[in-house]
């Protein structure tokens, strides 16, 4: 259920984004959202509590973002808590964002590697990954896993390729194990 929330209410916003020519605007808008509710989790946890009044609720938003955010954006939040799926305004918030930027060519890459990378070494996996698939830019996120021995792996969305010292070390284990001796 999680996921058809997400999707119907990120894909009413992106539409309503699209439609009025206002998506910079409103990617603004979700930005500074997810940044404040990621620095007050507290706030999400008040929003959620069973003993408070959903009257109650619906005035606590209205006094922190109203006249901060737009219209569409308060309202959904406001439908969101009124349909009781307010726990999941941040992976709405998430899938809105995913959305724009798929749009606008922008993509998302997980890159881990055994040591951390230099700036020129970021800057030429970057351009890799630009003239290998569709997107114009990237946002990369950079990791170091020891384990890995060299190589690297990279994430972008739902496919990896792992080209890691460790993954050919256990894929040749693997063959190995498969070989019958005689």
């Amino acid at each position: 259920m999680a996921k058809l929330t997400e999707k119907v209410y990120g894909d009413a916003l992106f539409e309503l984004a699209v439609d009025e020519k206002r998506t910079e605007e409103l990617l603004t808008e979700v930005k500074t959202i997810q940044d404040v509710l990621s620095e007050n989790p507290d706030f999400a946890k008040l929003m959620q509590h069973p003993g408070i009044p959903e009257s109650e609720k619906e005035e606590i938003l209205k006094t922190v973002w109203e006249g901060k955010i737009s219209r569409e954006v308060e309202g959904l939040m406001l439908l969101l808590l009124k349909k009781e799926h307010y726990s999941e305004l941040p992976k709405v918030l998430d899938y809105f964002v995913e959305k724009v930027k798929e749009k606008e060519g922008i993509g998302t890459a997980y890159v881990t590697t055994p040591m951390p990378l230099t700036d020129v070494q970021k800057k030429a996996v970057e351009k890799r990954l630009i003239e290998t698939t569709k997107y114009r830019q990237f946002e990369i996120h950079f990791a170091v896993d020891e384990t890995l021995i060299g190589g690297m792996v990279v994430r972008i969305g739902d496919r990896v390729l792992d080209n890691s010292i460790k993954n050919r070390l256990d894929h040749l284990s693997r063959q190995l194990y498969q070989v019958k001796l005689q």
